[in-house]
């Protein structure tokens, strides 16, 4: 655990193995909310949303090809 001190203005650094883990750099938007407990939580936001959710749902069943199976049977019934 990293401690970090808050400067007069409320700055507080993030510590450098973070920034590098989640790949903040200078001018990088972050999410900053207050989870339960009391915890402030920072939550990176990434540059291209679009982009960082690519491959998210990869090796999952495929909506399309079930869509696709649905209407076809659809079509037969009818």
């Amino acid at each position: 655990m990293t401690i970090a001190k808050a400067t007069v203005k409320g700055h507080v650094i993030i510590p450098a193995e973070l920034r590098k883990k989640y790949n903040i750099k200078k001018g990088s938007k972050v999410c900053i909310y207050e989870g339960k407990g009391g915890v402030i939580i920072i939550k990176p936001i990434p540059e291209d949303p679009i982009e960082e959710s690519r491959g998210m749902l990869k090796g999952k069943p495929s909506l399309l090809k079930a869509l696709i199976r649905d209407r076809r049977e659809e079509a037969d019934r009818g």
